[in-house]
């Protein structure tokens, strides 16, 4: 736990620090915009639109009425910190760091880049009155009082518009437990499957639970398995499906996002999903498209069958982890919902669900594990897992959620690497 984080005066300094100059017009913006259409007709049949950047630049000839919020990540905030245009106020940040506070090495870089994710988003609320999802840094992945402390001073510097983003581990879902039940709107992150989600919006109970479906398609593809066409859509159907009826029958309020658009006829074959957070090209790729807004139709229920490789066999690889729910699962999490989860540490959970039939769902890594994945990027090679897929002792999304995690901490690094350089030449 990063001990500067709980620190009251500290926190209501960064607060101050930030808002200075922050002139929101909450409410008063949607007029300046324009409407379309097509968009329109998408918010009809009951998706939530997001644009997936943090760009003012891409957003701007893109906004219009029908859109309400903004997403950003460590990817994404990495490209805007790379420009250069924030090392004034890396220096800035950094002078009024040092002025008042002796903070370790470690907490003085995970405060600089709490900074620079807030004002980012403030910039971002300022511009568009967006709600923003700004995102944790990942080395709070596996820490859960971290994680409530940081995710608690985000939402305090605009509560009016921040989502806090939280990534899918076992510390992550403990904690967005905690920020649920305070009342603190949480984005869990690198979502990859029906299953993965259950779990969480059963047990995190967060705002908005995610499926990254372009790099579920694109694993394909990248592996030689097939077109890669449908997986990542029938994943988030599936996923739809699952959060809907939890929502139903159990008061959960989570809803479901489509993530990692990668093509405009996902937008077109998702039509009615509960939010999609589409890139700026692929939003502007489905409004070329020409689609007529009356032709588009609601896909919920819809069960889109992907296709693979001659001679690739789709379980063996455990795809089937992507979009079933296997009654072991619902059965082992009845149990934990007895549990007082409250006490439980993220080893606790990882015991529980190993001890319950699903010891697949989350997986506790070696370092040699994690540093394959870190090689590999965003996309695993499947020929370094397949004895893991095999023996089921890792699932396909757990693979793709270990993957999410080592890229987006890669991009961290980048992001805290050009900070210290800036710094350096003080």
């Amino acid at each position: 736990m990063v001990g500067v984080s709980a620190t009251t005066d500290l926190a209501e300094d960064v607060r101050s620090f930030l808002r200075k100059d922050f002139k929101p017009r909450f409410g008063e913006r949607q007029r300046e915009f324009p409407s379309h259409p097509l968009w329109r007709r998408m918010r009809e049949l009951g998706t939530e639109l997001w644009l997936d950047t943090g760009s003012i630049d891409e957003t701007r000839p893109l906004w219009t009425r029908e859109f309400t919020a903004l997403t950003t990540n460590n990817t994404l905030l990495n490209k805007e910190i790379q420009t250069g245009r924030y090392d004034g106020l890396i220096a800035r940040a950094a002078g009024f760091l040092d002025s008042g506070w002796v903070l370790s090495k470690q907490d003085r870089m995970l405060e600089l880049a709490f900074i620079l994710n807030a004002y980012h988003g403030l910039r971002l609320v300022e511009q568009f009155d967006a709600y923003v999802s700004v995102e944790e840094h990942t080395d709070l992945a596996g820490d859960v009082e971290g994680a409530v402390q940081y995710a608690r001073r985000y939402y305090s510097i605009c509560p009016e518009r921040f989502i806090v983003k939280i990534p899918l581990t076992p510390a992550g879902i403990l904690a967005t437990r905690r920020l649920a039940a305070e009342g603190v709107p949480v984005n869990h992150t690198l979502g990859f499957s029906a299953r993965q989600n259950n779990l969480v919006a059963q047990i995190g109970r967060p705002r908005y639970v995610n499926v990254f479906m372009g790099r579920l398609n694109q694993l394909a593809v990248e592996n030689g398995l097939g077109d890669g066409a449908y997986i990542g859509e029938r994943t988030t159907l599936a996923s739809q499906s699952v959060v809907s009826s939890l929502r139903r029958f159990r008061g959960v309020s989570t809803r479901q996002i489509g993530a990692s658009f990668r093509a405009a006829g996902q937008v077109r074959d998702l039509a009615g999903i509960d939010v999609m957070t589409i890139p700026p090209k692929v939003a502007q790729g489905f409004i070329d498209l020409g689609i007529r807004p009356d032709d588009l139709r609601g896909t919920r229920g819809k069960i889109l069958e992907p296709t693979f490789a001659d001679g690739v066999d789709p379980e063996a690889l455990r795809f089937d982890t992507l979009w079933g729910v296997e009654p072991v699962l619902v059965d082992c999490l009845e149990a934990l919902e007895r549990e007082n989860l409250d006490a439980f540490t993220p080893d606790d959970l990882v015991d529980f669900l190993a001890k319950h039939g699903c010891p697949d769902l989350l997986v506790r890594w070696t370092p040699e594990e994690a540093a394959t994945s870190a090689a590999e990027g965003k996309i695993p090679r499947l020929e370094h897992w397949r004895e893991a897929l095999a023996s089921e002792r890792i699932g396909l999304d757990t693979l793709m959620n270990l993957a999410g995690l080592t890229s987006f901490a890669a991009d961290q690094k980048a992001m805290d690497e050009h900070v210290a350089q800036v710094l350096a030449k003080k």
